[in-house]
């Protein structure tokens, strides 16, 4: 058999949008059903909320501001702690006290994709945000996360509190919005598919192989 080149699927999203935290579980599976079509995975930045302050704010002044209250969420949430059950996921929303900005969180994926680990990063983040309620403005929080994937720790707390590579995951999630992106997450396959919103696995699977098709065609 000749040597396949991978498929490349980039996936835009956020680590504290629920459906994207639903969608990493549906392109894994994706994945599996397609074990003879290799693949690279990278995650791209996105700002859910880009309004959110450095310092994050509690979890009620932000589903105030963004739904009408914290009760008026509590119907919304229940759909998506189903779909995130049938995942095998535990989306907690009674544990998160905090809604953070995310700028940080998408540096350590950043920094981890060095090491190979982006996905591991991007999963741990959002369980400690989903499932655990921590806090992901927390700099401890995120060093650990950082410590649990196989960064260096003492370089990630460095790196934290300077502007390292700031600058880039700003331009990256803004370019998306200026492409037109305006819902996550986003999966694009070989550059050629995309795919909105967490859909079925077998669907996700479709466009694997539909990229890998149209790579094997030039």
């Amino acid at each position: 058999m000749p040597h396949r080149p991978p498929v490349r699927i980039d996936v835009v999203s956020d680590v504290v949008c629920p459906w994207c935290f639903i969608g990493k579980r549906r392109l894994e599976k994706a994945i599996a059903m397609q074990p003879n079509i290799p693949v690279e995975v990278h995650y791209r930045p996105y700002f859910l909320n880009d309004w959110i302050p450095p310092e994050g704010m509690s979890r009620d002044q932000y589903l105030t501001t963004k739904f009408g209250s914290p009760d008026r969420y509590k119907g919304i949430a229940q759909r998506v702690v189903a779909a995130a059950a049938d995942e095998g996921l535990v989306y907690a929303a009674d544990k998160i006290n905090r809604q953070p900005n995310t700028r940080d969180a998408h540096r350590l994926i950043r920094w981890a994709e060095t090491i190979g680990k982006a996905p591991q990063m991007k999963q741990r983040l959002m369980d400690l945000y989903f499932t655990e309620g921590a806090d992901l403005t927390d700099t401890d929080v995120l060093v650990q996360a950082a410590t649990d994937v196989g960064l260096d720790g003492h370089a990630v707390r460095k790196a934290l509190h300077g502007n390292q590579d700031a600058p880039e995951v700003e331009r990256e999630a803004n370019a998306a919005k200026e492409a037109g992106i305006q819902g996550v997450p986003m999966f694009i396959f070989g550059g050629k598919f995309a795919v909105s919103g967490a859909q079925a696995p077998e669907y996700l699977a479709e466009a694997i192989a539909r990229a890998a098709q149209a790579e094997a065609a030039e």
